[in-house]
């Protein structure tokens, strides 16, 4: 007896539905012949027999999940088609009847009426319906004659060359509707089931279920954690992310930086590239008021108050306040502010309206190991720019008409829109102002 087992049908793949059996228990098959169709979320694939023999016992029924290495079915090799028609004409014989005897099944057949229902994928049997053709009358050019989609488009094709019959009456509301729930069935189930492969029956997908294993640790959401994931969740979903990222020079920031930390450590203010660069973006979005606004129904508004958020990360998770109008404070004032938020939130001061009304987001997730990455947007905000690590790195600098090679700190940053009011001739605009701004130090400090 031979068992054929679930095959491994892809590097990432590790289970697969069974969409359709082509045989029954008690067929006899022949090696290489398929057995069944199995979906996965990356492709439908047949699963042939390892070995010629008869079909003992089904152990899958057609809709369910079989891990890798599950069993599917067995198969007795030791038995032949011979001896399973010697079998069968007893029986034949103690059931006959006065009526006119079935004919017998074609040499190689299985018993199935082949004729009726050609080999051929889910997929393809939905492309053939809608394209009109008949697949009884399409010649297969795949593995063991399987029909393919390609020999449904040459033979679609091949059917609208020929010339077309004389126009006849406007099909009937009821032959129409019997088409679409004749393709809905089609789709939605073979058997009574819903292939979860994506694009084949919309919200078929769905993760397997979490099997405990020992040594595994649950964490149960924060409410702060449960509610930045339904955020985040439905900013993706809302709104069509489009990144876009620019490298940009700090030598000359930095040089201004160095020039006046101590200054500002004296007054209590700490001068990061964090400070300059929200200052950078406040006066880029007074620039592109675009980038200051929110999307309604059918309609966007363009907000006076920019109200410059930060991204905080705290010991209960992170958090956004913001600035409020930001770009009526200085380079110093945007500098305190920031200290301020993040002193308050990490002390868990801080209040729902510091959280409120803002308008724009720079996020810095550190310095470390963070080359550069796209954020998702704070809703209902239509941007986010992200800082990246600063780094030392060869530069051309170009002075008096001379190209020269100079070690600067350089930084990327990347910047996520949302691409329903934003286009990317406007962003573009607004990174390189940003990024402008930071490569010349145009700062008053």
């Amino acid at each position: 007896m031979v068992d054929v087992r679930m095959p491994q049908l892809g590097e990432s793949v590790l289970e697969g539905t069974v969409s359709r059996w082509l045989v029954r228990e008690g067929d006899f098959v022949k090696r290489e012949q398929p057995l069944l169709e199995v979906a996965t979320d990356k492709a439908d694939t047949e699963i042939p027999a390892p070995t010629a023999g008869r079909v003992t016992r089904i152990a899958a029924a057609e809709g369910s999940v079989v891990a890798k290495e599950g069993l599917l079915c067995q198969i007795d090799e030791a038995a032949s088609e011979a001896q399973g028609a010697a079998e069968q004409r007893p029986q034949a014989a103690a059931a006959a009847s006065p009526a006119a005897p079935a004919p017998a099944p074609a040499p190689g057949s299985n018993g199935h009426d082949e004729s009726a229902r050609p080999l051929s994928s889910p997929s393809t049997k939905k492309l053939a319906l809608e394209a009109g053709v008949d697949l009884r009358g399409v010649q297969g050019t795949g593995e063991h004659g399987r029909i393919t989609r390609d020999d449904v488009m040459r033979a679609a094709h091949g059917a609208s060359a020929e010339p077309a019959p004389p126009a006849s009456a406007a099909p009937s509301p009821a032959s129409t509707a019997s088409q679409a729930a004749e393709l809905s069935q089609l789709i939605q189930s073979s058997g009574g089931f819903v292939p979860p492969v994506p694009g084949v029956g919309y919200g078929a997908y769905k993760v397997p279920p979490y099997a405990p294993k020992p040594g595994d640790k649950v964490v149960p959401f924060s409410r702060r954690r449960r509610i930045t994931a339904d955020h985040m969740v439905y900013s993706k979903v809302t709104s069509p992310h489009v990144v876009t990222v620019a490298e940009v020079d700090l030598h000359e920031t930095s040089k201004l930086r160095d020039a006046h930390k101590d200054e500002f450590k004296k007054a209590g203010v700490s001068l990061t590239f964090l400070s300059f660069i929200c200052a950078a973006a406040v006066r880029a979005l007074r620039e592109h008021p675009e980038f200051n606004a929110r999307v309604l129904e059918n309609s966007y508004v363009v907000l006076r108050d920019v109200n410059l958020g930060v991204a905080v990360d705290t010991p209960g998770g992170l958090i956004v306040p913001s600035i409020k109008h930001a770009d009526e404070l200085s380079l110093r004032g945007i500098a305190r502010s920031i200290d301020e938020l993040a002193g308050r939130a990490k002390s868990g001061k801080i209040t729902a309206d510091d959280l409120a009304n803002t308008t724009f987001t720079v996020s810095n997730p550190g310095l470390k190991g963070n080359l550069f990455g796209g954020a998702i947007i704070s809703q209902p905000n239509v941007g986010i720019l992200r800082m990246g690590e600063i780094k030392k790195r060869v530069v051309v600098v170009t002075k008096d008409k001379e190209d020269s090679i100079a070690i600067h700190p350089v930084m990327f940053l990347a910047l996520s829109y949302d691409h329903r009011i934003i286009d990317g001739v406007l962003a573009n605009s607004f990174l390189w102002r940003v990024t402008d701004i930071l490569s010349r130090g145009e700062f008053e400090v």
